[in-house]
């Protein structure tokens, strides 16, 4: 029975990933700075402790013989941690982002891009056994971009339309982890993982009306006015990411990959499937 400590367990991907892993048989223990609010299954040991703080990393790690990492925030302290769980655990496996990907939407100047990078240097260099996940654009951006305002009208004000994106779906995410941190052969693995089409954002918001039964309208914003609408909730660095990769993306397929199916042994959902499922988090503030 694998022993498995999951970082970021209470986000998109570690909500899913922990009730696969528990259905997968293994033994679960998540790692909170909130153990008291993360609302995880029964049968999960919820530990307190924070990467940034690797002290407080001992009694997450005691036993374990896998870790899922995430890491968010600046780079300078993640060598401590890395130390840390490469000390106990023989396998590491890091959501990553896809970087490294030539396509031109993934090669737009990111500051995030850099502290992944480092992070997967010093993972390289623990000596554990490590896979690198590097997911494309989350399906579940669109509730979080589109639902206030699909829950206002049938409009949806967004950027470069034409930019196609193939969403994944955070189910699929998990279950590429199940299999990288339970199975042998995934040591030293860089996945891509996509979803399974190349979809234009006018053909995304389209899918979601259809998904909740109201005919959706996509109304292109500017470059300008779109970087007024961003920054009422990102940072200027990370508005001009998401404008500039969107841009360059224009008249392009998005990248594609079969990584889902390789792995899993079961094709990567659709976005209409994705949009069906997530129907009501459109329609209901979270």
């Amino acid at each position: 029975m694998q022993r498995v400590l999951v970082t970021g367990a209470t986000g998109n991907i570690g909500r899913p990933l922990v009730s696969q892993l528990l259905a997968n048989g293994c033994r679960v223990r998540a790692l909170s700075r909130n153990p008291e609010s993360a609302q995880l299954p029964s049968g999960v040991d919820v530990v307190r402790g924070d990467l940034s703080s690797p002290a407080t990393l001992d009694r997450a790690l005691d036993g374990i013989d896998a870790v899922f990492l995430v890491w968010i925030g600046p780079l300078a302290p993640a060598a401590a941690a890395i130390e840390r769980l490469a000390a106990n655990a023989a396998r590491i496996v890091f959501l990553t982002a896809p970087h490294r990907t030539p396509h031109p939407f993934f090669q737009q100047p990111n500051a995030m891009a850099a502290v992944h990078a480092g992070v997967e240097e010093l993972i390289q260099r623990s000596g554990r056994e490590w896979t690198f996940l590097r997911p494309h654009v989350f399906a579940l951006n669109c509730v979080h971009w589109w639902g206030p305002q699909i829950r206002e009208g049938n409009v949806v004000r967004w950027f470069y339309g034409d930019a196609a994106t193939a969403p994944i779906d955070e189910r699929d995410i998990a279950a590429v982890a199940v299999r990288a941190l339970c199975d042998d052969g995934h040591g030293g693995k860089d996945y891509v993982i996509t979803g399974p089409e190349s979809l234009t954002q006018r053909e995304q918001v389209r899918i979601v009306g259809d998904a909740i039964g109201r005919p959706l309208r996509f109304e292109e914003l500017s470059h300008d006015a779109a970087r007024q609408q961003l920054l009422a909730g990102v940072p200027p660095s990370i508005a001009d990411m998401l404008l500039n990769a969107y841009a360059a993306a224009v008249g392009l397929p998005a990248w594609v990959t079969t990584t889902v199916e390789d792995v899993t042994g079961s094709p990567a959902r659709s976005f209409r499937d994705w949009a069906a499922a997530h129907a009501e988090d459109f329609l209901t503030p979270h």
